[in-house]
């Protein structure tokens, strides 16, 4: 199965972008029982990708080997062109798991949280630095949760642990942002405000999505109403963007600081401040 990217309403070849991600031929197998089987597509730069799947039906397992946590049975992935083996730039990647993969209990702050974003695999024993800081300080403002800093992270409510997990992927500003179940044990307000912070990083910002979702109302409101293709009972939505729209902000945690303060003063109807 592959998925071939549609190409833009203005006429350009979509192949102008690169492969962000590559998966060819991949299988995977839990002891001894298959979870998935010679799958193969490509996210390019600018996709959005909406992944949609029964229980079972390997979206978990499928993003874990992209980020390197699990090691597929058989076949390759490839990141920006690189085998995952061999992978070093972890900080052009967020990554969002769900959040039942996260223990409440951890003793640690929101603050702390957000930091861990910039230990990388290339970076995990360097001390932070004042620019580190301050790019935490800027992720939790743009993401509405600065005043929490200090809190344990299990003190939250699920709408603040999910603005603290997106606030840790986004800290490097990341050129790929994978997303699995991110609105799970929400509210649906805040489901639609996320939806809508989201959206606007892909319209405006140079940022590739790949998320596994349950909401179909969002998913093909925004992707489509039919998937662009399927491998057994994965189904792949996708919408591909050519050129980033005007933004007063190029800064993405700026950017989206302004976005949330807009939707705050009820200029779009929206309220990304409420929490569940």
């Amino acid at each position: 199965m592959t998925i071939h990217n549609q190409p833009a309403s203005s006429g350009e070849s979509c192949f102008n972008h690169n492969d962000v991600i590559t998966v060819d031929r991949v299988s995977f197998a839990y002891q001894h029982k298959k979870v998935m089987e010679n799958v193969s597509f490509s996210v390019k730069e600018r996709d959005f990708i909406g992944l949609i799947g029964t229980n079972g039906a390997g979206k978990t397992t499928l993003l874990r080997m992209i980020v390197g946590l699990n090691k597929p049975s058989s076949g390759q992935i490839r990141l920006f062109g690189q085998p995952v083996a061999s992978f070093r730039d972890w900080e052009r990647i967020g990554y969002v798991p769900q959040r039942n993969a996260f223990n409440p209990q951890f003793p640690a702050t929101v603050r702390e949280v957000v930091l861990s974003g910039l230990y990388g695999r290339k970076r995990l024993f360097r001390r932070l630095t004042r620019g580190d800081h301050t790019q935490a300080a800027d992720a939790m403002d743009a993401m509405g949760i600065a005043d929490l800093g200090e809190k344990r992270i299990g003190q939250l409510s699920g709408g603040q642990q999910q603005r603290v997990f997106l606030a840790r992927a986004l800290i490097n500003g990341p050129s790929l942002l994978i997303l699995d179940e991110p609105t799970v044990g929400i509210d649906s307000e805040t489901q639609e405000s996320f939806f809508h912070m989201i959206k606007h990083m892909h319209q405006h910002h140079n940022m590739t999505f790949l998320m596994v979702s349950h909401d179909m109302e969002m998913i093909r409101g925004y992707l489509g109403q039919h998937p662009a293709s399927s491998a057994g009972k994965l189904n792949f939505y996708i919408k591909h963007s050519h050129e980033t729209q005007d933004c007063v902000e190029s800064n993405l945690a700026h950017s989206l600081k302004g976005l949330r303060e807009q939707m705050e003063s009820g200029k779009e109807g929206l309220a990304i401040g409420n929490t569940n």
